[in-house]
This record gives C-alpha cells, structure tokens and sequence, in this order.
C-alpha cells in the first residue's frame, strides 16, 4: 500500500482519539430518548415498594391454606388501596395483583384455584409459602443506580427512569454539526442551475445522517471557489463541535479547502485514505474545532459519513464511536480481485429460498451514482489486495438499515 494513503482503520482511530464528548445539560424525561446519559441514573424510591401481590386471588396465612379448607373474607386489598389491618388464623383478604400484602399474610391463593360465597373462601389447593409475592425491593432499592453514565437512552431505558422516578436526565447535549458545501458548479434544489452546474446533493444528505445519527446539523451557504468566500463562511466554526465540508478536498486547481483554511491557522491531521470510494478526505482542527473534509463527489461523502462522521457524532456524544456494524453475508455473484484501497461495494440484498440473505454488489461502482446508493442495502467490505470470490462465499457487510442511513 502507497505509503501517502491511511488505512481506513487507522484514520478512524486518530479521528475518534481527537473528539471529546460535549457537555452535559439537563432534559425532561420525554426528551431524553436516543440521547446518551452524562451522569447514572439513580434509583429515588424502591420497587416494588412493599410486597405485592403478583396475580389476583387472596392475600392467605400458608397455615391455614391447606385443601378443604373454608377461612372468613375480613376484606380486600386492590392496587392503590392496601389493606390496613392484619391477617389472622383462619382469615383471607381478596387481594389483586399490584396490591399491598397485608400483615400476617405469607402467601397468595389463586383466584382459580379458590371457590368464595362472599364471606367465606374455600381453598380447593394448598399454597406453598412466598408463591406469588413480589418481594420489596424485587426490581430495584432507592439510592441503587439503575443506568450508567454513556449509555444510550432506548424506550426500555426511559421507562425505568420514570419507574424509579426521575423526571429530569443529564445527557450530553447533542453535537452541533456544520455542513458546508462547496463549488462554483452546485446549485440548491429548486435554484437557478448555472451553465455547467448540478444540483447540491451532499449537504441535505448529510443534514440527513447527522441528525439520523444524533446529531444537530447546520447547513451553511454554498461557498464558491474563492479562497476568500470559504474562509469567510469557515470563520463560523467556533460555533460548532465539529465542521464538516464536502468538496475542495481532492488536489485539482479549484480544490481549495486546505489553501483557504490554512490561512485562518488550519492544523492538518491528515489527507488521503486507501479507500474507494472517497480517498481525498481530510482531517484536521481549525482553532478549537475539529474539521472534516469529505470528497464532492455524493456518493464518495455519503460512504465517508457512514464509515467516519456516524462514529465522529457517536464519540461527540458521549458514546465510544465503534466502527460501524457488520455482517456476514453470502454473494450472489462472483466478486473481482480487489486492489490497494479497501471498497465498500454498494450492494442489493435478496433472498433465496431457504430464507437466507443474499447480497448482490452493484454492477457499476461509480462514486457519482446516487440512484445506485439510494437502491443499495449494504456496503460490501473488501480489503486491500482481496482475493476474488467466487458466488457463495462469505463476504463482510454493512447493512445500511442497521444504521438508519
């Protein structure tokens, strides 16, 4: 491998070892989910907070409870109303699931397997002591802490904050993401097209994947290419925690954006990376600001920001920043011998007969191809110097859906 070209892993790693999660700010509980909790969540009563019932029956001394047995109604025990007295020799309360066991009681009756006239209860099977309680404290104790800092709020979590009432959650506040796109040739959906030009596709795509990853994307305005005007809309980057541009980023006479960066003190990480698509990506700090710098070309910045920037927004926001997920999938089609750059084929997924996933890269890979991207289910992983494949063999993948891109 050409010594100027960073492999995909190591570029990954020198990114994510630049970023530092942002700061933490308080939310109301309803919009903490998908958000990444900067503190534990702790526990602020026990739960259940007595014992309780598990099912509906009566509330029963084990003594007492044996077959044939007849023992007096002395009351009842639903959910939210306990029972305020004491369960005595030969006595049952009729209790529902949730409600608080009385005192003396020491095991629950099935409702089922019990025949009540009103004041009497006959047992019809004898109880084991302890069946169906749920003991104090059976799910959670106050002051225990019930989810740990840099975990990712689901629906499951949210739920357990509220249980072990929380109201309000520290999280890491979202990252704010500036996008800004460059070129003299793109234009914005629905604006007048210059002669030569094309519609600006990347940084509505990448709005897209920021805020699908958790992110809060900033469009900037379409900066041509003038050393001058990209300066002047970069000079916005203290604004974010992390910028990320689309073209200029490649060696061509009007590839601008290290020249016009460099003179408002840009640092350079690092350029070029063996990967296809997207090998002209640049990484680097304007002042306190991470910058980076994806291809023009749409395909090749939507494959950067999936293999890059959805770790980049996952570490801003308190989380590790894995590698994106794969799988291992079986090809539809033979696959060629690969060369020095790793290739994420972009690739259709069907199935046989027995069920099974079968991927079928694209048969043209052009990076300017978005209809191709769009039909595209996964990104088949090759590495350098791959061997070729023959149809039915394993190859590594990453599903798209996996990542809601």
């Amino acid at each position: 491998m050409a010594s100027d070209l960073l492999p995909v892993e190591e570029a990954r790693a020198r990114i994510l070892a630049a970023l530092t999660p942002t700061a933490a700010e308080t939310v109301a509980l309803p919009e903490a989910a998908g958000r990444v909790l900067a503190s534990p969540v702790v526990a602020r009563l026990t739960q259940p907070p007595a014992d309780v019932s598990a099912m509906d029956g009566y509330a029963v001394r084990v003594a007492d409870a044996v077959e044939g047995a007849t023992l007096s109604m002395i009351g009842s025990a639903p959910a939210g109303r306990p029972f305020a007295s004491e369960v005595g020799p030969g006595q049952a309360v009729r209790i529902f699931t949730g409600g608080f066991v009385p005192a003396g009681a020491d095991a629950i009756l099935l409702q089922e397997d019990a025949t009540a006239d009103g004041a009497t209860v006959r047992v019809n099977e004898t109880v084991k002591a302890g069946r169906w309680i749920r003991r104090r404290g059976l799910d959670f104790a106050e002051g225990h802490e019930v989810l740990p800092a840099g975990r990712k709020l689901t629906a499951r979590d949210i739920g357990l904050a509220a249980a072990s009432n929380n109201p309000w959650l520290a999280v890491h506040r979202r990252p704010r993401i500036g996008i800004l796109a460059t070129g003299d040739e793109i234009a914005l959906p629905g604006d007048p097209i210059p002669p030569g030009g094309i519609v600006s596709s990347n940084a509505h795509a990448l709005a897209a994947l920021v805020k699908g990853a958790g992110g809060d994307p900033v469009v900037l305005p379409i900066a041509p290419d003038d050393t001058h005007a990209i300066a002047e809309v970069a000079g916005t980057a203290h604004a974010f925690d992390l910028l990320v541009t689309t073209g200029g980023a490649s060696v061509g006479e009007h590839d601008l954006i290290q020249k016009a960066l460099g003179g408002e003190g840009f640092e350079l990480g690092f350029w070029k990376i063996a990967m296809r698509p997207g090998k002209p990506l640049i990484w680097g700090r304007l002042g306190r600001t991470p910058v980076l710098g994806l291809p023009g070309n749409p395909v090749s910045a939507m494959v950067c920001g999936v293999v890059f920037l959805i770790p980049a927004i996952a570490r801003l926001s308190g989380l590790p920043g894995d590698p994106p997920p794969t799988r291992r999938l079986i090809t539809a089609v033979p696959i060629a011998e690969n060369d020095r750059r790793a290739d994420h084929l972009r690739s259709a997924i069907s199935y046989d007969s027995e069920g099974r996933m079968r991927v079928t890269p694209a048969a043209v890979q052009d990076s300017s191809m978005l209809a191709t991207l769009a039909r595209a289910d996964a990104l088949v992983l090759r590495a350098p110097f791959a061997r070729a494949l023959p149809a039915g063999a394993e190859v590594e993948a990453i599903l798209l859906a996996d990542l809601g891109v």
